[in-house]
């Protein structure tokens, strides 16, 4: 275990409107505001997208288990973003939701907003960090500078 503390800096509300791509969207205003560590929150509906679901075995590193979906669903979420080599990386947990079918898992790839989805993200501020990636576990790590 490794850990730092820190403080909130800006809050940045951030609007995704129908189409566009979610992931997409946090990533390009975390460039232009400069925002280099985040924690966030998010609420609202997709229309299509991807997630990871868990690995198939208990190994690393793991063999991802996918479920695409491609109708609307409820989204709520919750994430962080840290930069590895120079580009924001986002690592968001959502539960998706459509009637009695629901999905929990960490939202990759493309997924494209259904109306509107709302996304409250939280600047870390007070310390340095950033995502490596740890090829013997097959995933990237928040790293402390």
């Amino acid at each position: 275990m490794d850990y730092r503390v820190g403080e909130i800096g800006r809050v940045l509300v951030l609007r995704v409107d129908h189409g566009e791509d979610i992931l997409e969207s946090i990533k390009k205003v975390a460039v232009s505001e400069n925002v280099r560590m985040a924690n966030f929150v998010l609420l609202g509906a997709v229309e299509s997208g991807n997630l990871v679901v868990g690995p198939k075995e208990n190994v690393r590193p793991p063999n991802k288990m996918w479920v695409g979906y491609d109708d609307a669903h409820e989204i709520v979420g919750v994430g962080n973003l840290f930069w590895e080599n120079d580009v924001p990386v986002i690592h968001l947990h959502a539960g998706l939701g459509k009637g009695a079918n629901a999905f929990v898992g960490c939202v990759r790839k493309e997924n494209i907003a259904f109306m509107v989805t709302e996304i409250f993200m939280y600047e870390l501020t007070g310390f340095d960090g950033v995502r490596l990636w740890f090829e013997e576990e097959g995933y990237s790590k928040i790293r402390f500078l």
